[in-house]
């Protein structure tokens, strides 16, 4: 069993979650103007997977419930500000 330090998975994960923004950032600049909406949600999922799996592995933590924990909650969190979003509208 892995020895687990979540201080540096802490910090691991914030830094990552930095770089991670890019490539959702790039699709933004890159997608016909038709699909960038999908292309952003797309990129973004695969970001937090692939952050979840760094995380983990810098970590020392277990990789799998890393990944399904940092997906999960980073998909959450876009669907609740879509939600706000199409309640307050984009003036707030």
């Amino acid at each position: 069993m892995p020895h687990e330090r979540p201080l540096l998975a802490a910090g691991s994960s914030a830094a990552l979650f930095t770089l991670g923004a890019g490539l959702p950032l790039l699709c933004a600049l890159l997608a016909p103007a038709n699909a960038e909406t999908l292309w952003v949600a797309v990129a973004s999922v695969a970001s937090l997977v692939l952050l979840g799996w760094l995380s983990a592995k810098v970590g020392g933590a277990r990789v799998l419930p890393a990944m399904s924990r940092v997906a999960f909650w980073g998909v959450a969190a876009m669907v609740i500000t879509a939600v706000v979003g199409m309640f307050v509208g984009p003036g707030g």
